[in-house]
């Protein structure tokens, strides 16, 4: 624990050089950030990134049973019948837990095949404008250059992950996010902790030093969380900051939580001379999201809401990969969510998780070129739009709040609308069958001047249309360029 100690410190010190030099510093609390916090416009105007995960349970039996991305916490296994079939499974597979623990299935993690280059050149051309790599994963196991000594540099692949992540985005031009899923480790290997022996390397891994039970209270785990953090801020420089798991709240954990992403904002203030140009993600929803980027993970937007937000979804079924696992959204209902995301002011980021060799299984490949091909027709009405008056109109509702995401098939019925440049952009969130009647936009309704001219994005064919007291109604085109979902751009005068 020495070197890590050292680490607190210095970082500590360095803070209280730094930052007091700084004028105009967001203070340490939810007020300053809700004064201060602005979302930059390169995530509004990119709407979308792919986020990775990708460590130690990608590398195991792909045949075992589903495990919810847990498989490290259910191998031990606990109350849950999950965690009993795993840990039978495991015993089975590998052997008992005393002989193979979690930190034996490491060296079975070789990323052999992983072309970071490649992949972030795939996902840009499949519409990314940022990545976010999970830096971090509850099971305690750093995926780059760490000063903790179970890292992906020193074990595992022998490669600094976020680095050559970093690298790959710089070289490709997009933007470079980490995902940290740190906070709760303690509590997370609470079944693991019988089968430690004080004094080893795995007493580390499996955070013996802290209580399981009541971390979120000890100095020394919220000292040790923040430092971890600030040093992955420091080391990688990245443009976005999501955390993803609880933090060090203002009572018990001395307010080290907000500490550390007001100083992620103070430090990219005093480097871009008081602009604003990194995202921080949270998942909390007790604090006001004015203060941060709200990560409404696999849930949805009833209404357009007032803040961007990010709609976070998970292509493979599992978060890890598993070969098993099901993703129980299909690929046009997830083109679908997505548009209907954006509609709402909110940004897709996708999850892929990738094989132990490094490799995209080919499930995830389809739902990302699918989302892929509905951006290269229909881009000019996603990219740099902003939401319209209303977020568009149809019988799907979608429920409001984080996990229970729209897993139903929409019809051609449901519209959504952008707005860019002064132009409507209209999606049909279903292939229609037959002529498309949008209500919202009759004559003398909310929609300002008079219709000059209405084109089908990815398309030449001159369209009949007809606006009346009830409705606006587009004539099928006789061809449409988009398999799942086809946008007209709206010119009015």
């Amino acid at each position: 624990m020495k070197k890590l100690h050292l680490v607190t410190i210095i970082i500590f010190i360095y803070h209280s050089v730094i930052f007091s030099q700084t004028k105009n510093n967001i203070e340490p609390n939810w007020e300053s950030m809700v004064a201060n916090y602005h979302v930059p416009e390169w995530l509004v105007d990119g709407k979308l990134g792919v986020w990775f995960h990708w460590g130690i349970p990608s590398a195991v039996d792909e045949d075992r049973p589903l495990d919810g991305s847990w498989y490290g916490r259910n191998m031990y296994g606990g109350g849950k019948k999950m965690a009993q079939v795993l840990s039978e499974w495991h015993i089975k597979r590998y052997g008992p837990l005393k002989e193979f623990g979690y930190e034996k299935l490491i060296p079975l993690f070789k990323g052999e095949n992983w072309d970071p280059d490649a992949l972030v050149a795939f996902v840009k051309d499949n519409g990314a404008r940022f990545i976010m790599p999970v830096a971090t994963h509850h099971d305690n196991f750093d995926m780059y250059d760490s000063s903790h000594p179970w890292n992906s540099v020193d074990m595992g692949p022998h490669r600094d992950v976020l680095g050559e992540w970093k690298k790959a985005a710089s070289k490709h031009g997009i933007k470079f996010g980490i995902s940290t899923h740190l906070y709760w480790s303690p509590g997370w290997w609470v079944t693991a902790r019988k089968y430690q022996k004080e004094g080893t390397l795995e007493w580390k891994l499996f955070n013996m030093d802290y209580d399981p039970k009541e971390f979120a209270s000890q100095d020394s785990w919220n000292e040790h969380w923040y430092a971890r953090c600030w040093e992955i801020i420091e080391k990688y420089d990245p443009d976005m900051f999501n955390n993803d798991a609880p933090f060090p709240k203002i009572g018990p954990g001395k307010g080290l939580g907000v500490k550390l992403f007001s100083d992620y904002l103070n430090r990219d203030l005093k480097e871009n001379n008081g602009k604003q140009t990194v995202v921080l993600s949270l998942k909390d929803p007790t604090v006001d999201r004015s203060a941060f980027t709200y990560n409404l993970e696999r849930g949805g937007a009833g209404e357009i809401k007032p803040e961007p937000w990010l709609w976070a979804t998970d292509l493979s079924g599992d978060w890890f990969y598993n070969k098993n696992s099901i993703n129980k959204m299909s690929v046009p209902v997830m083109v679908s969510n997505a548009v209907d995301a954006i509609s709402k002011n909110g940004v897709v980021m996708l999850n892929i998780g990738l094989r132990g060799d490094g490799t995209i299984p080919e499930k995830q490949i389809g739902y990302l070129t699918a989302f892929g091909d509905f951006l290269k027709i229909n881009g000019e009405g996603i990219y740099g739009s902003r939401p319209w008056k209303i977020f568009g109109e149809g019988p799907l509702e979608v429920k409001d709040g984080r996990q229970g995401e729209n897993h139903n098939d929409y019809t051609q019925e449901d519209i959504r609308f952008t707005t860019k440049d002064g132009f409507l952009y209209a999606f049909v969130l279903a292939s229609p069958q037959k002529d498309i009647v949008i209500k919202t936009l009759n004559d003398g309704g909310i929609l300002d001047g008079k219709i000059e001219q209405i084109e089908l994005m990815g398309s030449k064919e001159k369209l009949n249309w007809k606006r009346t007291n009830e409705s606006l109604t587009i004539t099928l085109p006789k061809t449409l360029p988009g398999k799942i979902v086809n946008g007209f751009k709206i010119t009015t005068k």
